[in-house]
């Protein structure tokens, strides 16, 4: 076994794993794994800018991980940033402060190798489920980006597009600064419009067509997943595999785009962060599932985060 941290930096959220891996048995044991919503996307695709108070949540989210990562005993770390900071003119601030506080420099990866790692995290333990069906279709909804991987137990085509919950929110949600509560059906048809564009883009490099499972990860997902179960709290292993149906997540994409604020917040299992923008996280997944035919999406908690372990054991 080999004790690894693994960081995910993502536009809407960081997460840390510190878990012992055996590359020879595929186990993988957890040890440690949380999340903090920071918003490094905050105003990236107006202002192509990380913004300050950004970084500063950012960095303050850094700290905290450090010393879970001392705490245990992590032989290997690795941190990974995605779209936000791929996108953004200064980057380097950011890369400077992590470098500094955690002792790595982070990978600003590329979208195909973000959604390596997503694949690799979500399918390890689906490939000796026999019941399900191949190619597998992982689908990573993320703040900025969404990556769609189609393989059997290797990738056999990636494709990373520019729509993600933060993105659209504040692509066609946001009005003088506040986010419209609820959406108009003007907003919500324009979001859709932008939606099944990227889907278009994905379908040029990704064969959407031949998959037969539907495998969803990231936030927006489980979020919708935990909703469908009508869960008292957000519990993980009640969501991970889970199976929620097209009809299911249509009713709860209807239902966020239709509430407001208050109402969204009340949902039991709401992280805070993710109020105002799961109608737009919702409607992605629903535009995938139509536009593939699925009947249901497999869930999965385990994505690029362990996808990321994985390559540092």
């Amino acid at each position: 076994m080999t004790r690894v941290a693994g960081i995910d930096c993502g536009t809407n959220s960081i997460r840390l794993l510190v878990a012992d891996c055996d590359p020879a048995t595929g186990e993988l044991v957890e040890l440690d794994r949380r999340m903090t919503i920071v918003r490094l996307g905050q105003g990236v695709d107006k202002t192509g800018r990380l913004a300050p108070e950004a970084l500063q949540r950012t960095f303050a989210a850094c700290r905290e991980y450090a010393a879970v990562i001392k705490e245990l005993g992590a032989e290997r770390v690795r941190f990974v940033a995605t779209s936000a900071s791929r996108d953004a003119e200064n980057r380097e601030d950011f890369v400077r402060g992590v470098l500094d506080i955690l002792g790595v420099e982070p990978e600003v990866i590329s979208g195909e190798q973000e959604a390596e790692f997503s694949f690799t995290g979500a399918t390890k333990e689906l490939t000796g489920d026999t019941a399900l069906e191949r190619p597998f279709l992982v689908v990573d909804i993320g703040g900025g980006s969404t990556e769609f991987v189609v393989g059997e137990e290797h990738v056999r085509a990636a494709r990373s597009v520019d729509v993600g919950c933060v993105r659209m929110t504040e692509r066609h949600l946001v009005v003088d600064g506040e986010v419209t509560d609820p959406p108009t059906g003007a907003q919500i048809a324009a979001m859709r419009a932008d939606i099944e564009a990227a889907l278009d883009l994905a379908a040029e490099t990704v064969p959407l067509d031949e998959a037969r499972t539907l495998v969803g990860l990231a936030g927006s997902v489980t979020t919708v997943a935990a909703i469908a179960l009508e869960l008292p709290e957000y519990r993980s292993e009640r969501i991970h595999h889970s199976r929620i149906s097209y009809e299911q997540v249509r009713e709860i994409s209807g239902r966020m785009l239709t509430a407001t604020h208050a109402e969204r917040a009340a949902i039991p299992v709401m992280h805070p962060g993710r109020v105002d923008v799961i109608g737009a996280g919702a409607l992605v997944l629903l535009a995938i599932m139509e536009r593939t035919g699925a009947a249901e999406v497999v869930v999965s908690e385990h994505d690029i985060l362990d996808g990321i372990a994985w390559s540092v054991a």
